[in-house]
């Protein structure tokens, strides 16, 4: 088991070590015929997912964790603000065609920061980020504003906290539909009903994973 105990290194080398130790642990309960932590055939050479997450790089989401699977039965794909870009199409698109995986799950989160940092340019329009993280943050950025014109428009109020949590939900659903619509391979899948693309948030407060229609 891990040892969450321990306390956050303080240097490279100390983050190193423990994962070098975390690893030898992996190992001893994988060899271990007693261990209840991996299935007994968690190592195979078989790489079959039955799923693609298009998940947030948030270390508090590990898919694996959040869906109780083991290795091999997700094909997980990683950023921040599970935001698509060319990258990201491209890897469901391989992972559809190579292994026929039928769905795919975009999976947002509570307190989502980078959603978080697109609201607070929205409020600080003056506010500078590298361009790198710029690049996220614009991919976001749609969602939000669209969000805040119909509130604006309408003539009521939101506060920063609730157009976060809607903007989360918004984002989610904008890269599920930027996946279904980005690419050829990925909206014929949809069409012929061979490929099913549908987005979630999870809530870091309870551990809940509630798909949106």
């Amino acid at each position: 088991m891990p040892n969450s105990h321990l306390p956050r290194p303080e240097t490279a080398e100390q983050a190193l070590e423990m994962l070098k130790q975390g690893n030898a642990r992996f190992v001893e309960n994988v060899q271990n015929p007693q261990s209840t932590l991996l299935a007994s055939n968690a190592l195979t050479h078989v790489h079959e997912p039955f799923a693609i997450i298009l998940g947030c790089s948030d270390a508090r989401v590990p898919a694996e964790i959040v869906f109780d699977q083991g290795l091999g039965d997700l094909f997980v794909i990683r950023v921040a603000g599970n935001v698509v870009a060319p990258s990201q199409i491209g890897s469901v698109e391989f992972a559809a065609e190579k292994f026929g995986t039928k769905l795919v799950v975009v999976l947002g989160h509570s307190h989502c920061g980078a959603v978080t940092a697109c609201v607070e340019t929205l409020i600080n329009p003056d506010q500078q980020f590298s361009p790198n993280l710029r690049s996220i943050v614009d991919r976001i950025r749609p969602s939000v504003y669209n969000l805040h014109e119909i509130y604006t428009a309408n003539g009521q109020d939101i506060d920063e906290q609730e157009l976060i949590n809607r903007g989360i939900k918004a984002n989610v659903r904008m890269s599920v539909t930027q996946l279904k619509h980005g690419s050829r391979i990925l909206e014929d899948a949809v069409n012929n009903g061979s490929l099913i693309i549908v987005g979630a948030v999870y809530d870091l407060d309870t551990g809940k994973v509630t798909f949106i229609e």
